[in-house]
Formats: C-alpha cells, structure tokens, sequence
C-alpha cells in the first residue's frame, strides 16, 4: 500500500521539501488540540517581542501597530471560541501565526524575525507556570482558611492523637486541624520558592544558538514581568527544569491531600465515627440503601497517584536529551496540564469538605477514656519523683499489663494499686491520669495544651494574612 501524502497544505516551514508531510505524521505530530490552552501566553509574548523588535529597528512602528491590532482580534475569537483551529498548521503557535499572517499581510511574516518556536514555546511555558502557580496558592490559602476555621470552632474538643494507627496520647481536635495548616504552609513556600526559577525569560535564545540581529532581552523580559534572562541559549531552550519543580510541588500537594484524605475515611468509618461528612460530598450505594461513601476524600486519593505518574513521565522524559531542543519537548504539556488540572480541583474541593467537616465531639472524647492514653503522663509524674525515665517506663508497662488481663484502664485503679507500683506515686495521680489535664500539661510551643493550641492558632492567622507569594 502506497503511502499517502498531504497535498496542498504548505507548512510554513516548509521550503526545503518537496512533498507534503504524510498523513499519519499530521495526526501523530500536531500538539494545537491542547496546547492551544497556552494562546494567551503565546499572544502576549509575540506582543512584547514585536514591540522590542521595533524599539531596536527590526521593524517599523507601522509593523507593531498592525501585529498589535491582528494579535487582539485573533484573541477575541479564541476568547470567543470563533477561532479556525487547524491541526496541520501543528501547534498554537503556527496557528496563530499563520492566522496573523493572513489578517496582516507581510507584517505578519516579521513577527518571527530573531526568534525560534523553540524559545517561544519555552516562554509561553513560563508565563502559563507563573500565572497558574499563583492560581494553585490562592487555593491552598482558601484551604488553609478552612482548617483555621476548624481549629476556631472546637478549640477545645479532646481527641486520641495516633502513631502506628493505634491511640497513643490525647490531643486537641484543633491540633490536629492546624497540623495540616503548616503541611499546607510548606506548599506554598515550595511555590514560592519554585517561581524565583520560573520567571526567566527565554525568549531571543532563538532555535539554541542566540541570534545575529542586535535585541534588546532585558527589554522583552521587563515586558513580560520576568525577574531576569537566561543566561545561556543552549540551556533556555532545552530547560523544563521549572515545569518539572512546579509537577513536584503538584505532587506533594497532593501527598498532603492524600493523607488528609485517608484520615477521613477512617474518620467517617463505623469503626471510627470520628466525624460527619456532609451529606453533598459523599454517595449512596446502588444496592445497599444504608450506605454513605466518602467518594471525595476517596478519589482524592486515588487521583494523587495520577499526578505523581506525570511526574515521573517528566522526569523519564528529559533523562535522555541531547542537548538543545529535541522534539520530545512537546510531550511535558499534556502531563503539566492534567497535574495541575487534578491538583486544583482536588484543592478546592477539598476545602469545602474541609469546612463543612463536623466532629463527633462525645465520641471523640469518650474515645480518649480507652487505650491508655495518659500512660506516658503517669511515666512522666514518676520521673518528676525523681524516678529515671526507663524505670518509670518499665512501671507504668507492667501497670498497663495488669489493666489489660483484669479488663481495666489506668483510671480504674485505686490509690492503694497505684502505690504498689512505686511508693512515690501519691493522690495528685489523678489529675495526671485525667485526659483533659494531660492535654493542657503539654504547653510547649508547638505543644497540644490550649494555652499553645491558641498561640499556633493566632500565628496561622497572622501568617495567612500576611503571606506574599512574591
């Protein structure tokens, strides 16, 4: 069978070849059906490269004018969903060059004077990370604001804190809640962080090599409210560095989330009863009527392993580049796309759970009352009686011992049992064996006390509102 050939269709790089590119290639090749989603980064970046290239002589000021007024009505109908997508003309940024062309006549043709696809795509790149990294820590602040409100209206409701899955020591609701306010604080620092190496301007690195026509890049580069210019054109045009930073931020998010997520669907079980879900944010069965399923924090966390998957696709994907700008490139978009995608509606949907979160407040402090959760509270009381530490271990281990073969807690046992532990212990046991009293001896800064709870609590609401990304 012959090969079929597209007749017809003249590329716009296309003056060195003598046949139309095959058909097969066409569809296999053409990147405009989703990285189309960049048309606004690539417009205003070919707007602040035409007015440099007029500021520098390049082109007339009549050339701009005419760019200018082409690229803003080209805008309009891609905002406007008119626009003529064509898959052979490959990518957005043939597309609208060629649409631009067509509108203009051969000022059209200019705009691409000292510049390369590569260095453009690797801009629009950059200015869609920036935009969306500001987008993902707006979202992560709103979700912090719903742990603040959490951690505000039950302050003081007692729960058991856990290590290994199993009760280890009694902890404040709102403890807990702010514990997830500094993993979500690190995210945004990581953001923060992540765009001081996003806002580089690529762009006159031109195909890899820089190029001959005497630019002005710190020009292009304030246009486009970048911090600096790449200082090396092989390397600029080559680097996803920063797309694959900012999938990794993505990822722990979504880590964070993931965990989140977890403790809510032991939370919510029979088992557990810790909390309510709301009703809106879970589903039914299609056979067993009694059923409520925390489908939310579910698929949130089975959509975390989609995004970790586009991180390591990123990262499979540049282990093997020669250097510059190979073809494989083209390949980071759709991973970015659908990392980010699945990440701020995880976020966001997540912060409406979390807000609307209740917590059975009488299970959750009747559940401090078994497990021995004050065992390290009656090891501690014993070292403050001069006890050495691992001694008072050793007893309180073998009071435990004794609780659990008669079917008893550390509270059940009389003065007189806990004196046959050790002679020191005296009456004031009590008020160290109490849950609430074990809480509030825990008022180190950091600590689960109320004192310390409030003072973590007014520093995230101080941090939240103060915090800048840039």
């Amino acid at each position: 069978m012959g090969e079929k050939k597209i007749q017809g269709k003249k590329k716009l790089w296309g003056g060195r070849f003598s046949q139309g590119t095959n058909e097969l290639v066409e569809k296999f090749s053409a990147s405009e059906h989703y990285d189309r989603r960049l048309y606004s980064q690539d417009i205003k970046g070919s707007e602040a490269h035409a007015r440099m290239l007029a500021r520098c002589g390049i082109i007339s000021q009549e050339d701009v004018k005419d760019i200018h007024k082409g690229l803003d009505k080209i805008k309009q109908e891609i905002d406007e969903g008119r626009f003529d997508w064509k898959p052979e003309l490959e990518d957005v940024h043939m597309n609208i060059e060629k649409a631009l062309t067509d509108l203009i006549g051969p000022a059209g043709g200019r705009l691409h004077t000292a510049r390369s696809r590569n260095d453009q795509v690797a801009t629009d790149l950059r200015l869609y990370v920036r935009e969306q990294i500001i987008v993902v820590d707006r979202l992560l602040a709103g979700l912090q604001g719903a742990f603040i409100h959490q951690a505000t209206q039950y302050t003081d409701v007692v729960m058991p804190g856990f290590t290994h899955l199993q009760k280890a020591q009694p902890i404040l609701w709102s403890h807990h809640m702010l514990a997830y306010f500094q993993m979500f604080k690190r995210d945004r620092l990581r953001l923060r962080d992540c765009l001081g190496r996003v806002n580089i301007c690529p762009l006159g690195s031109a195909a890899l090599a820089g190029t001959g026509f005497k630019i002005d890049r710190y020009m292009t580069a304030r246009e486009l409210d970048f911090d600096d210019i790449s200082a090396n054109s092989l390397d600029a045009v080559s680097d996803r560095d920063f797309a694959i930073e900012f999938v990794f931020v993505l990822s722990v998010i979504m880590m964070h989330l993931s965990r989140l997520s977890e403790e809510m669907v032991l939370w919510a079980s029979s088992e557990f009863s810790f909390v309510d879900l709301p009703d809106a944010f879970c589903t039914g069965s299609s056979i067993m009527p009694q059923k409520k399923n925390p489908d939310v924090p579910e698929l949130v966390r089975g959509k975390t392993g989609r995004v970790y998957g586009h991180l390591l696709a990123l990262l499979t994907l540049m282990k093997g580049l020669p250097l510059a700008y190979n073809r494989d490139l083209q390949e980071d978009k759709e991973a970015l796309f659908d990392a980010l995608d699945t990440t701020t509606s995880c976020v966001n949907i997540m912060k409406f759970l979390v807000a609307n979160l209740k917590p059975r407040k009488d299970r959750l402090e009747a559940d401090t009352r078994t497990g021995f959760l004050t065992a390290t509270d009656l090891a501690d009381y014993l070292v403050k009686k001069g006890i050495p530490f691992r001694q008072a271990h050793e007893i309180v281990g073998k009071a435990v011992a004794t609780c659990i073969s008669s079917g008893r807690e550390l509270t059940d046992l009389s003065l007189v049992e806990l004196k046959g532990l050790h002679p020191a212990i005296d009456d004031d046991v009590f008020q160290v064996l109490d849950v609430k009293g074990s809480v509030n001896s825990r008022n180190c800064p950091g600590g689960t006390a109320l004192s310390a709870v409030k003072i973590q609590l007014d520093e995230a609401d101080k941090w939240l509102e103060d915090f800048q990304l840039t």
